[in-house]
């Protein structure tokens, strides 16, 4: 059986409402056009024949139907004689809308919010009117919300740190928990001159809107034992028969420090787990910093890192190319290492799988590179198959470097 029931017409009027339509309805009456037709799919008069008895069930349960207003039309059916069935559903007002859904309380609450907005940022209503769900999950945040925009138009670009902001009711790190909605309320309130239109997303809010950022930093360690004497730290090398790396500092510098070394480094090594940062071996003229996945900014601002050979060595699953091929678009000659098919297959045993892959084409990747990545998105090995790098044996690594 095919013909629309209550619950059907309840997922209509439920569609309505999760576009937003029927909160846009409840502070703009042109919204939505009153009475709302439904849609209606009815029995046949086939149905009449030969389903008779379900025919007068189905009137039944639309008639008992509260909220909607039934148009009938008669029929004179050859057998079953003079019968009245619904011909078109209607709601002929936004409160039966509502309450044919359960949601005029939500509508009243969305309402009490575009009042206040209207009288305390007028200019937010046309955020309003275009989220109004978010809104409504935010509600019990909107007062502070509103509080932060007007701190920022009272002290437009205002050079401190966003913990620093004492608007009425909001704690220290609210702020920053709520950086994308704010983005979008501020983009509406404050002047043009008061926002940074290079600086984008999320990660650069602090930029857009003037405040201080927290300054990006860069942890790494100094692989040859000669090498810390250059940055004013005891000389490694006069220790005799150095063979534990653990001896060699592990060092973190801002990124506009990090940027401003010279040091004689002929080489550098990027890895993304902790203790193969800790263990790495001595290279001569080499160091290695500790990655931190996607996002390479900070380290690109050291713009003497582009003479030197990059080795990327991350885990060999989707994620890992992803982020090899985010980095060469800092450092276009960056090279893998350890992320072979070689070394995967060698491993066999340790391979374990990735929660979330990623299944979208790699431009910066080389054929070889390519290739492990195209079995590993297509799951030609083995579903979401991973090797993470921790789990490849140190005595692969050593025998790469020599």
């Amino acid at each position: 059986m095919s013909w629309t029931l209550p619950a059907d017409l309840r997922a209509q009027v439920q569609r309505l409402w999760e576009r937003g339509d029927l909160l846009r309805a409840a502070v703009d009456a042109g919204a939505v056009a009153w009475p709302l037709r439904l849609s209606l799919k009815a029995p046949s008069a086939a149905d009449l024949s030969e389903r008779f008895e379900a025919v007068r069930d189905w009137v039944r349960a639309i008639s008992d139907t509260e909220q909607v207003r039934i148009e009938w039309r008669d029929w004179n059916h050859r057998v079953q004689g003079a019968q009245r069935l619904p011909a078109a559903l209607w709601l002929d007002s936004l409160p039966a809308a509502l309450a044919f859904i359960g949601k005029a309380r939500q509508a009243q609450r969305f309402q009490a919010l575009w009042q206040q907005t209207a009288a305390a940022q007028p200019a937010l209503l046309a955020w309003l009117r275009k989220r109004p769900l978010q809104a409504l999950d935010l509600a019990e945040r909107w007062e502070r919300l509103l509080a932060v925009v007007a701190w920022l138009q009272a002290h437009p670009r205002p050079g401190v740190y966003l913990r620093q902001v004492d608007a009425p009711g909001v704690h220290s790190k609210f702020i920053e928990a709520h950086r994308g909605v704010l983005a979008e309320l501020l983009e509406l309130a404050l002047p043009p001159d008061c926002i940074n239109t290079q600086a984008s997303g999320g990660a650069q809010f602090a930029r857009r809107f003037g405040f201080l950022d927290k300054p990006l930093r860069i942890r790494f360690r100094l692989l040859d034992p000669a090498l810390p004497s250059l940055l004013g730290l005891p000389n490694c090398a006069s220790l005799p028969g150095l063979t534990d790396s653990a001896l060699l500092p592990d060092l973190t510098l801002d990124a506009a420090s990090f940027a401003r070394l010279a040091l004689p480094v002929e080489r550098v090594f990027i890895t993304e787990n902790e203790t193969n940062f800790l263990a790495f071996p001595p290279v001569a003229r080499a160091l290695v910093v500790f990655g931190e996945g996607y996002g390479w900014e900070a380290l690109a601002r050291a713009e003497w890192l582009q003479r030197c050979p990059l080795h990327y060595w991350g885990d060999i699953d989707t994620h890992g190319f992803a982020i090899l091929d985010q980095l060469r678009g800092h450092f276009p000659r960056a090279a893998s290492l350890l992320m072979d098919r070689q070394t995967l297959l060698a491993h066999r045993a340790h391979w374990g799988e990735e929660p979330d892959p990623v299944r979208h084409d790699l431009p910066r990747l080389t054929p070889e590179e390519a290739a492990v990545y195209d079995e590993l998105r297509f799951e030609r090995l083995q579903p979401r198959l991973r090797l993470e790098q921790e789990r490849v044996g140190f005595g692969c690594l050593i025998g790469r470097l020599r």
